[in-house]
């Protein structure tokens, strides 16, 4: 008896869906995950979790001492990536010259959207947190919150500059500061 195009389709879904994923990522890749930034896959093991096996890959986070197990399936549905292209960073980069943007709303409302930004894993809204909150020698003094939400987006975009370019992270830092200073000037 033949099948009909119906009850194909769902199986030839299904393989390329996995195999993809499969290929994306390997061990010793660097990648971003949205909500930790940039680290890198030590591995991918088959573990049993309720009954069922799973393939995860294991993410270790140097900087921030921690080990994150992404099943092989999520990877992509939870945001997982590669690292920017050189062209995304020099884009990211080029945003920091720009001039700020800040919305004339209340503070926990903006609060909330530069997390959101941050935690979008994007490098070029991690670079308007950067820019829009960066404040030069001649300006007003930041809050404590402001200055935790710059200094959290400015070491996740760091970090990924420094993987990307192969560089280390503090000269990363020091690159993307001279580039805030620049515009300043």
């Amino acid at each position: 008896m033949f099948k009909t195009n119906e009850e194909m389709t769902p199986s030839k879904k299904k393989i390329p869906a996995n195999s993809n994923r499969k290929l994306d990522f390997k061990a010793n890749d660097h990648v971003v995950y949205p909500t930790h930034g940039v680290g890198r896959i030590t591995r991918v093991e088959e573990q049993e979790v309720a009954g069922a096996k799973l393939e995860l890959f294991v993410i270790n986070f140097d900087k921030d001492k921690m080990t994150l197990r992404v099943p092989t399936a999520k990877a992509k549905a939870v945001g997982m990536r590669k690292l920017s292209s050189p062209d995304v960073v020099a884009t990211a980069l080029n945003t920091l010259r720009g001039r700020a943007r800040i919305k004339r709303t209340m503070w926990s409302r903006r609060a909330q959207e530069y997390e959101a930004k941050i935690n979008s894993g994007d490098l070029v809204s991690i670079a308007e947190v950067v820019r829009d909150l960066h404040r030069a020698s001649g300006q007003p003094e930041q809050s404590y919150s402001e200055r935790q939400l710059y200094e959290a987006a400015l070491a996740r975009m760091a970090r990924e500059v420094a993987a990307v370019e192969r560089i280390d992270e503090q000269d990363a830092v020091k690159r993307v500061e001279t580039v805030l200073l620049k515009k300043a000037a």
